[in-house]
């Protein structure tokens, strides 16, 4: 009879490329995952690993038996979510992740409305970026992520996740208030050609779609600044050190010093969230999808009536 848990270990291993990645992401030593693989070779009578340099790789017969790990976990995860679904009850634990302006723009009223009508729901929380956040549910490590397309340029999700829209966030270019644009009603990409840019750290989605974007319209962007937070970008447009990117969700308040002109041909990105497929029938994971929606939408009719009372200022200045 083969073990659940030691099958385990070793799609975590086919899945991370490594004993040290599968132990990270196992939440569990080195040793115990060598000590794990060792008692599943004996049981199965064959070698399953072999040695490829300082690290290890599968044997045939190590990426036969992972290929059906992967099916029969997936079977696991099928039932479990089942029995969840007959039993009706949002209980157990629920691992969520998100980027970080969803984490600060959506979770802190999400995470109470989950406490609050769902007492019996362990939840846990933590920040990544969009393709880590796929990465984790795709791992097992994470249950459900928030993860963003931009309007140009859609995050690459595999398949086996299932997807549903929870906000559609504008966005805006933040400058100084000095800035000879900082008055207009609107701008365009193409007027920033020569200014210095603000960005996300190099080799993240944001900033590869910020590069790709700035050079579709022809400008070879000038990336004076890197910082992961949009408030550490913020405060160093303030410091007048350049204008970046100013998504609304999360942004609010902003700095002294700061203001966010629209862009006039609309810029966006889609929030959405991820799990499993095979989780799909889970209590848990519908009641995190609708205290999100129901987050989005409210911050969606926040800002729309933001929008008209501005409008209405305007028309009568």
């Amino acid at each position: 009879m083969l073990n659940l848990e030691r099958l385990r270990t070793l799609d975590a291993l086919a899945r991370h490329g490594s004993v040290s990645g599968a132990a990270e992401g196992l939440h569990v030593t080195t040793s115990a995952v060598s000590q794990q693989m060792a008692k599943l070779e004996r049981e199965v009578g064959q070698q399953l690993l072999a040695k490829n340099g300082r690290g290890v790789r599968l044997t045939d017969a190590g990426r036969l038996l992972a290929d059906h790990a992967a099916r029969i976990l997936s079977q696991v995860e099928l039932a479990q979510s089942d029995l969840e679904a007959q039993r009706g009850q949002v209980v157990g634990e629920l691992r969520l992740a998100a980027f970080p302006t969803a984490m600060r723009g959506l979770f802190p009223s999400v995470l109470s409305a989950l406490r609050a009508d769902h007492p019996s729901l362990r939840v846990s929380s933590r920040e990544l970026e969009p393709e880590y956040g796929v990465n984790a549910v795709i791992r097992g490590d994470a249950d459900l992520a928030v993860v963003l397309d931009w309007y140009n340029k859609p995050l690459p999700v595999p398949e086996g996740l299932a997807r549903a829209a929870i906000l559609d966030d504008p966005v805006e270019i933040a400058m100084p208030e000095g800035h000879p644009l900082s008055g207009r009603d609107a701008v365009d990409l193409e007027d920033f050609a020569e200014d210095e840019w603000v960005a996300w750290p190099e080799g993240e989605f944001c900033h590869e779609w910020l590069i790709y974007t700035l050079r579709g319209r022809g400008i070879e962007p000038r990336i004076a600044h890197c910082a992961e937070e949009h408030h550490t970008q913020l405060a160093l447009v303030a410091a007048g050190l350049g204008v970046c990117v100013a998504p609304r969700l999360g942004r609010d308040p902003m700095p002294a010093g700061v203001r966010a002109v629209p862009v006039r041909h609309r810029v966006h990105r889609y929030v959405y969230a991820v799990w499993r497929a095979d989780a799909d029938r889970r209590p848990s994971i519908r009641a995190a999808v609708e205290a999100l929606q129901k987050a989005g939408e409210s911050i969606a009719s926040a800002a729309s009536a933001t929008s008209a009372a501005s409008v209405t200022s305007d028309a009568s200045s």
